[in-house]
């Protein structure tokens, strides 16, 4: 099996993962504030990555630090949004909106960094697109579509998408050039030591150490956080920034599902046609996209890379 397949698998994994984890999270918060709680899961995940990469520490280079900082400062930023936003909107919804990267990614490309997409690419993106938005905007009785339904919620997710566009495209340029062991523990203890800072004076802090907090606090720190994070830096070595986007439009029909399956939530035929459109611009993109590269060169998706 190449690398950049079982990047695609693994990047699959995490994002069944993460879409899974919106319910759990959904419920924890219930019972502790969001900024806490994004604190204590994602310190429990950096003690965890320094435990099992701790001999990388010892070889950081200030290129991987600065890395590290900014791909830490922007999932940062991205988590806080996120979490503060589910407090007010649905799992999948939250889930949804934050999807609308896949279409940010390969626009902040175009701009910042002049790259170009492939017509495959470009179509399995507007599909992702159109799926997002008949999974986020619901339809009104006549038939159109109701954009006051938006909330403070969903614009603070909104914002998380835009920050987690940007976080994706610096992973790939970092891993693709430093450490990936030493880029996932540095972006998670900055993000953590954030979120540290960040909660005393930014909320009124409370929590009720229930169950379910608990299981919040281990599953996400150590599922969704220190192995997903690793997962996806040694991934994006071997995965264009777009793709990697793409790939994570699954997130939202995993939250669906989980959402169905847990908290009854049902979001009817409107819903499944975009579930429909994501899965159809993912294949689209992965399969025309990839034969068409190939054909001019078999190694577009793979960049030679000393850490794998």
């Amino acid at each position: 099996m190449s690398r950049s397949l079982k990047a695609h698998i693994l990047l699959v994994l995490i994002t069944l993962i993460w879409g899974s984890n919106f319910v759990v999270i959904k419920n924890a918060l219930a019972d502790i504030s969001p900024l806490f709680f994004n604190a204590v899961r994602m310190s429990l995940a950096a003690v965890v990555l320094m435990a099992v990469f701790y001999r990388e520490l010892g070889r950081l280079t200030a290129n991987s630090l600065r890395s590290g900082l900014l791909v830490g400062f922007f999932l940062f930023m991205g988590n806080e949004l996120q979490t503060e936003g589910l407090k007010y909107t649905t799992p999948s919804k939250s889930a949804f909106l934050t999807g609308v990267s896949v279409v940010l990614v390969p626009i902040l490309l175009a701009l910042f960094w002049k790259r170009s997409l492939n017509r495959w690419t470009s179509i399995g993106v507007v599909l992702a697109f159109v799926g997002l938005y008949l999974l986020t905007i619901p339809g009104t009785a006549a038939g159109g579509l109701n954009l006051r339904s938006m909330n403070h919620g969903d614009l603070l997710t909104l914002g998380a998408a835009v920050v987690f566009a940007f976080h994706i495209i610096f992973i790939e340029h970092a891993t693709r050039t430093q450490g990936w062991q030493q880029i996932t523990v540095v972006q998670v203890a900055v993000t953590a030591l954030l979120m540290i800072l960040t909660f005393p004076v930014a909320e009124t802090s409370y929590v009720v150490w229930s169950a379910r907090v608990l299981w919040g606090i281990g599953i996400t720190g150590f599922l969704s956080l220190a192995l997903a994070f690793a997962i996806q830096a040694w991934a994006q070595q071997f995965t264009p920034a777009t793709h990697t986007a793409l790939i994570f439009t699954l997130e939202p029909v995993f939250a669906w599902l989980t959402s169905f399956i847990f908290l009854g939530e049902r979001l009817g035929t409107r819903a499944g046609m975009g579930a429909a459109c994501i899965l159809a611009g993912l294949l689209i993109s992965e399969e025309k996209a990839s034969a068409e590269s190939m054909a001019v060169s078999p190694d577009h998706a793979a960049v030679p890379s000393q850490h794998g």
